[in-house]
Order: C-alpha cells, then structure tokens, then sequence
C-alpha cells in the first residue's frame, strides 16, 4: 500500500480549508504526534476510519477524496 495517500494534496487541502494539522487532528481526535507520523510516513497507516473523518472535517468531495486517499487505484 505503499504510496496510497497523496500527502501533498492533503496538506493542500487542509490550508484551503483552513485548518493546521494540529487543529484538525484535534478535531478528528488524534493525537498530533500521531497525525504527524503518519503524514510523514506518506499515510500509508491511516485507517479507513481516520479517512472518512478527516474527508468529513474537511468537507471533500468524492473527487477530492478520491485523489488524495486512492491516487493508485485512480486512471
């Protein structure tokens, strides 16, 4: 799985939305060292649960979604 989350276009869509990674891992609850982490590590451990909260927060659309979270499996 590795590479499956494209972690530039979520930190692009975290800015655009207006949140800091902290104040959305607060708001998904997770810790930040975690959410950190995880970002640093291209995403590969957030869970299918962790996406859909952070897709929520951040009001994606399916697109959205589908490019930051499954850029693999998109044509």
């Amino acid at each position: 799985m590795e590479g499956m989350v494209n972690v530039n276009k979520l930190r692009g869509q975290i800015v655009e939305k207006g949140f800091k990674v902290e104040t959305l891992a607060d708001a998904i609850g997770m810790d930040r060292s975690t959410f950190y982490r995880r970002l640093n590590n291209h995403g590969e451990t957030f869970s299918i649960r962790e996406a859909n909260l952070i897709c929520n927060r951040l009001e994606l659309n399916k697109d959205e979604a589908m490019s930051i979270f499954f850029t693999n499996f998109v044509a």
